[in-house]
């Protein structure tokens, strides 16, 4: 018997639940206490599809940071592809402390499934 692709991914979305166990919403994302400061940030929104199939998980994306705190680039390093742009599209929006120089530092996001 053949799976189309949407029971596959709906299979690997319950596996991914069932080991992740945890409950709750999207959080925002995290920074080293070494890393640039943010001081605006945007909290990802929680894509619908991967809330109906109860999605969670970590995102973890690398950021460019340019000298002026925007966000110049990012790159997705791990997390589910339902989740990751959302996160993208959330940083996108974020605003870093000001450097003298481009900084590269990693973002991790979590969401947790409704109970």
């Amino acid at each position: 018997m053949r799976f189309s692709k949407l029971k596959k991914l709906a299979l690997a979305a319950g596996a991914l639940l069932i080991l992740s166990g945890v409950s709750g919403r999207a959080q925002t994302g995290n920074t080293d206490e070494s890393k640039r400061k943010v001081k605006t940030k945007v909290a990802p929104v929680y894509p619908e599809l991967a809330r109906r199939m109860n999605v969670a998980g970590k995102v973890k994306i690398e950021v460019v940071i340019s000298p002026d705190g925007h966000v110049k680039t990012t790159r997705v390093v791990g997390g589910h592809p339902l989740l990751v742009q959302a996160c993208q599209d959330a940083l996108k929006e974020w605003k870093f402390a000001a450097a003298p120089e481009e900084t590269t530092q990693i973002v991790e996001f979590e969401f947790r499934a409704a109970e």
